[in-house]
């Protein structure tokens, strides 16, 4: 398989950048027709109202580029400042930026006026883009990569993986994805190595940061022992709660998840305190490494808050 780093872990250029400029335009009254009217016949396209002198402009212009590159082409953004276009912006009632409009087949869509936050965006240009033949963006090949890991296909996942990242180096669930799958086969070594040289604010995603939680289980569960002896261990001192939290992690390194909450969970109704803590913590990194919307996550935090809470 050829992944994308290279055994010192650092990621190669970008190959998907080439079109990306013509993604993004700057438009004024005279190319209006073009970029926008003409240009929409083949494609959705995004127009940014704007002003040097506004606040929120600056924050979303920034926001719609990075949707709009998702897209991969679907969709085309034009930014338009209307102290350059008055009366353009004028014709289209722009009262007041930022105001966005989405243009199809040659006509206004839709439109919204004001800052929005960034899954707003996604949403807002997703609906319009639905049902046109467009290509998928960036965060649906995250999320069916995603799938075809969680089916134990960790090889076509990364390269799936990759194909993301190659067209978004920064795409922190794409390079958090691909870590899952060298560990998956089995190259703890080379994701140490890419972990070490994350730039420093992708290292704080919350995905990344799962992924280095689930290294650590895996070294601290291979410590764990025989499975066989703990459980000897258990049932003759049910009060054992070292062996219970060792036979957790035993069945941890075993992926048998179910078993090594049910282990913890019984360590924190026997005695909640126990070691500082230690099982309710413990729990906490594997409901972070398991992803907190997962299913086991969801029904383990509950029972955690109603033994916590009882």
């Amino acid at each position: 398989m050829d992944l994308m780093f290279n055994r010192g872990g650092n990621p190669p250029p970008s190959q998907g950048g080439g079109a990306a400029p013509d993604l993004v335009k700057e438009a004024t009254t005279a190319s209006f027709m073009a970029d926008v009217i003409e240009a929409s016949r083949h494609a959705l396209v995004i127009v940014d109202f704007w002003a040097p002198w506004c606040g929120p402009c600056k924050q979303l212009g920034p926001l719609l580029e990075k949707v709009v590159r998702e897209f991969r082409g679907a969709v085309r953004m034009v930014k338009l400042n209307v102290d350059n276009a008055k009366d353009l912006a004028a014709q289209l009632r722009v009262q007041s930026v930022p105001m966005v409009y989405a243009f199809k087949d040659g006509r206004p869509v839709d439109a919204f006026v004001g800052a929005m936050a960034e899954t707003q965006i996604r949403q807002f240009i997703q609906r319009l883009a639905t049902g046109a033949g467009e290509t998928v963006s960036l965060a649906d090949l995250v999320a069916q990569a995603k799938e075809i890991l969680a089916e134990g296909d960790a090889e076509t996942a990364a390269q799936a993986f990759q194909q993301v990242l190659q067209e978004d180096p920064a795409n922190a669930p794409a390079m958090a994805g691909l870590m899952r799958c060298l560990m998956a086969l089995g190259d703890t070594d080379q994701v140490k190595t890419v972990l070490a040289r994350l730039p420093a604010d992708m290292a704080k995603h919350a995905e990344i940061v799962a992924v280095r939680t689930v290294l650590e289980l895996a070294e601290s569960a291979g410590k764990a022992g025989s499975a066989a002896d703990l459980r000897r261990k258990v049932a003759e001192n049910a009060d054992d709660h070292q062996a219970r939290f060792d036979l957790a992690m035993a069945y941890y390194a075993a992926n048998e998840y179910e078993a090594a909450v049910e282990e913890l969970l019984e360590v924190v109704r026997r005695n909640r305190a126990w070691n500082d803590d230690a099982a309710r913590k413990q729990l906490v990194k594997f409901f972070e490494a398991f992803g907190f919307g997962d299913p086991l996550s969801v029904s383990g935090r509950r029972r955690l808050s109603s033994l916590l809470f009882s």
